[in-house]
């Protein structure tokens, strides 16, 4: 039996059902290919199946209202995609009659997709004998074929895509390209894969020489970026309402175009008696009456390349904030907008979103 049948075999006993792998629908696959990009798939199932309820075709996404976009993406992380989707979609509406076009040169202009996922929509969706190469991907076929070099290099890319057309199965690469990534999602784990009950146990090489463990390769990750944010959480009342105020992010950083709270970054960890003493913070408040309410223990988010330690205080003042392009909001409306996850889990644990009277005196 062929390694592609073998393979076919395997994925349809095993399979997991997922609701994009019961359509041919271009857009849904598309959608759930960037959901999936950065997200488990357990989380992403719930992401996707409330996405395309929201936005049930290209049209619609094209239409979307950005804020709502980043707000049923909130929790996701990586919004870039999410906005990159949106533009996409108003492309595709543009010039090509609101479909996902079937050819590979037209496809992977869209923003925000490359030549996996590219692949994956034309293998999918049209059949297309376009081979997917994801991480999963590239850890089975290190392994069957003792690959040896770092796999985030080029040349090794190379290598896999040389093998992936010797074995692709041309007449059924959908299946084929949904078996590979299933096998290395389910069987050929990062971490102490079953190789004794393995379909592939005579023909891997990495198992027969004693070196599962140690491919693949991959270069040394990068050094981690701390930062230190201190958000100034500031409540205004005003005919018995409570108001807050946030600002938008910029598009040149983490969490572009989400919302929150006015913020001063630092080198380094800050009292607060040293955070107040600080240019941004006297500018901030200059000539405002306030009074500091609560403090928050450091919150840590870690990121790819990055670590964040944020701190949270809470102000009662008079007046408004000397800080550009701030938006005055009532506080009991902040749900209604997309924030990174991090303050999102600050204003739960506060409960600032379980009830929309917390804030009316």
């Amino acid at each position: 039996m062929s390694f592609a049948k073998k393979l076919i075999k395997w994925y349809h006993k095993n399979k997991r059902d997922l609701p994009w792998r019961n359509t041919d629908d271009a857009y849904k696959i598309w959608v759930s290919e960037i959901i999936l990009q950065q997200t488990r798939v357990e989380q992403g199932k719930s992401y996707y199946l409330k996405f395309i309820e929201k936005y049930p075709d290209i049209r619609s996404l094209a239409e979307a209202d950005e804020k709502e976009l980043l707000k049923l993406w909130q929790g996701l992380g990586y919004y870039s995609r999410a906005l990159n989707m949106h533009i996409a979609a108003k492309q595709i509406s543009l010039m090509h009659h609101g479909e996902l076009p079937e050819s590979y040169d037209e496809i992977i202009k869209l923003r925000g997709i490359g030549k996996y996922t590219a692949a994956a929509i034309l293998s999918f969706a049209y059949s297309q004998p376009y081979p997917v190469l994801d991480g999963n991907v590239k850890r089975v076929l290190a392994r069957i074929y003792a690959v040896n070099s770092d796999i985030s290099e080029t040349g090794t890319e190379k290598i896999f895509y040389k093998k992936l057309d010797e074995i692709l199965d041309k007449k059924n690469p959908s299946d084929f390209n949904q078996a590979i990534m299933e096998f290395g999602a389910l069987h050929c784990v990062p971490v102490n894969p079953d190789c004794k009950i393995c379909i592939f146990i005579k023909e891997c090489k990495a198992f027969n020489s004693g070196k599962v463990d140690e491919i693949p390769l991959k270069k040394r990750k990068s050094k981690v970026k701390r930062r230190y944010f201190y958000y100034i959480v500031p409540f205004n009342n005003k005919n018995n309402i409570t108001y807050t105020f946030l600002m938008q992010r910029g598009q040149n950083d983490i969490w572009k175009l989400l919302f929150q709270f006015p913020l001063i970054e630092t080198t380094k960890p800050l009292s607060i008696l040293e955070l107040r003493k600080t240019y941004e913070f006297r500018k901030m408040t200059r000539g405002v009456k306030y009074k500091i309410s609560e403090v928050s223990p450091a919150y840590i988010h870690k990121l790819s390349h990055q670590e964040i330690f944020a701190v949270f205080i809470q102000l009662h003042i008079s007046g408004e904030l000397h800080v550009d392009k701030l938006i005055k909001i009532k506080a009991k409306d902040l749900e209604d907008y997309p924030v990174p996850r991090l303050i999102e889990k600050y204003m739960k644990l506060h409960g600032f979103l379980r009830n929309k009277n917390f804030f009316e005196v």
